[in-house]
């Protein structure tokens, strides 16, 4: 356990400090973000507001709020722990949140952080025409299930299917589905892709699969590493699970039925090996070609593609 550090809970009185004392502490260790964050900044703030149980985007009310010894030594601690064991602040605080929804996570699961969750947020328009119309999703690579219940809450006909090849990580999944009370429409599966699901078929298929490819893999920070191997690596091109899911999906796929897939920076690659796909990308406020989208009626009988021509994605 990592012991707050007095001189700081001493010195430092309001949000403020604090903030401004974790971005500096931040900035000297040389700490990665990523997981929710993007600048030491908005770690610290994060950390600071969720550490003393504050909304999550809203810094501004409390800057100047005066903080009680026991609420200085939390947030000091927590600050020590990422600093020393450089894990995310998800882990550190055992939640994560995707537009305005709060997942608990744990070291069995990548911090959720998938695009789609934003595109879920508006009903994935553009892929999808009729979103009352969906009875039946499936999420691949669940991971700690926080696409499967943002589908659900989306898509409010739908029984969805949470699939993942990791029993540690549906555990989790589990967890977030009942916090969202979810059970009834969520069904957990243990399975690697499709293996599992027999002859079942979806009106829309889901899927943030592991997509880094394995030069970004080897490099990983100690942040990245902090999290499964497993939910990572996706082989040398970071393409192999995508192809497997592009190569099985028409079978699980309704007629109409609408396929979306993040693949990080992949896109030149895959474009190039499927040139007959026409892929849809639906880009969000902070990407741009990293998550495609097919139908049914797009797949046709596919030539052999070409051998893998460089490497992909990043996390």
């Amino acid at each position: 356990m990592t012991a707050p550090d007095q001189t700081a809970v001493d010195d430092l009185v309001t949000l403020r400090d604090w903030v401004r004392y974790g971005v500096s502490q931040f900035a000297r260790a040389e700490l990665v973000f990523g997981h929710g964050t993007a600048t030491a900044l908005d770690e610290a703030a994060f950390l600071v507001l969720r550490g003393l149980g504050l909304p999550p985007d809203q810094l501004e009310p409390w800057l100047d709020a005066r903080l009680t010894r026991a609420e200085r030594e939390r947030i000091a601690k927590l600050f020590g722990e990422r600093v020393e064991t450089r894990k995310p602040a998800p882990y550190l605080l055992n939640e994560a949140w995707i537009r305005g929804h709060k997942f608990y996570v744990d070291e069995r699961v990548i911090v959720p952080r998938s695009y789609i969750g934003e595109l879920l947020d508006g009903g994935l328009a553009g892929a999808i025409s009729d979103p009352d119309s969906v009875g039946r999703v499936l999420d691949l690579c669940t991971g700690g299930g926080s696409l499967a219940v943002l589908a659900a809450l989306a898509f409010p006909n739908a029984t969805v299917d949470a699939v993942d090849i990791s029993t540690e990580a549906l555990k989790v999944a589990r967890i977030n589905v009942a916090d969202y009370g979810l059970t009834d429409t969520v069904r957990i599966v243990h399975s690697d892709l499709f293996a599992a699901l027999e002859s079942a078929r979806y009106d829309l298929i889901i899927s943030n699969p592991p997509y880094v490819d394995a030069e970004a893999v080897a490099a990983f920070p100690p942040e990245y590493r902090a999290e499964p191997l497993l939910a990572h690596a996706g082989g040398e091109d970071g393409l192999d699970l995508v192809r497997k899911i592009l190569a099985e999906a028409p079978l699980h796929l309704q007629p109409e039925g609408v396929l979306v897939v993040e693949i990080g920076h992949g896109r030149e690659v895959l474009e190039a090996d499927y040139a007959h796909l026409p892929f849809l990308w639906l880009d969000t406020a902070e990407s741009e070609g990293e998550v495609f989208a097919l139908g049914a009626q797009d797949f046709v009988p596919a030539p052999s593609h070409g051998a893998k021509r460089r490497k992909g994605a990043k996390a």
